[in-house]
């Protein structure tokens, strides 16, 4: 019998809170159990297993940074849409590096495809994408592009791995600046 008080999302909302203070790789089940005071055993009335817990998380950590990126980017089209989109990007990342490094585990497409939020990621995401004149299967690789750099730069100053004295956000806004000119510059097939 599940124990009063603890349910799914009370658990995705505790291991979203571990991740970012420990580490994406210290959410456990026993971790959690001794959060809430309880055995490992309790928590399989809510979660399957601990692949279960993390799926969980990283759907629910990419729900609250999309809402972030839709938030930004609303009302806005071309080189500043996709400034407030890397803006919001990196600064979810960098503020929530556990919840961030969720979002990056491999998902069985199955579930991807049936996540609101993972749609609402594509129809934002796509959106911005279009305003460029992309169509597939451009659109893909522009948004494989952007992800790359995007994931890349912040894994890089989470890291501290910029060790240059040029500041950190001139060179990111030079990075916008050279994606918003590839984009609008994209090699077509012909």
């Amino acid at each position: 019998m599940p124990r009063a008080g603890l349910t799914p999302d009370l658990l995705v909302e505790a291991a979203a809170d571990l991740a970012d203070e420990a580490g994406f790789d210290h959410v456990t089940l026993s971790a959690l159990a001794r959060r809430f005071g309880v055995k490992d055993a309790s928590l399989y009335s809510h979660v399957k297993n601990i692949h279960d817990l993390r799926t969980r998380l990283a759907l629910y950590a990419g729900a609250e940074m999309i809402d972030r990126i839709a938030l930004a980017v609303a009302g806005r089209a071309g080189k500043e849409a996709l400034a407030a989109f890397a803006g919001a990007y990196r600064e979810y990342a960098l503020q929530h590096p556990g919840r961030y490094a969720a979002t990056q585990i491999p998902m069985d497409q199955t579930l991807v495809g049936e996540a609101p939020s993972f749609r609402r990621t594509a129809d934002i995401t796509y959106g911005m994408l279009r305003a460029y004149g992309l169509e597939e299967p451009d659109l893909t690789d522009a948004v494989r592009l952007l992800r790359s750099t995007f994931h890349g730069y912040c894994a890089l100053e989470a890291g501290g791995g910029f060790g240059a004295a040029r500041d950190v956000q001139r060179s990111w806004d030079k990075a916008i600046d050279a994606l918003h000119a590839a984009l609008t510059h994209w090699p077509r097939d012909e």
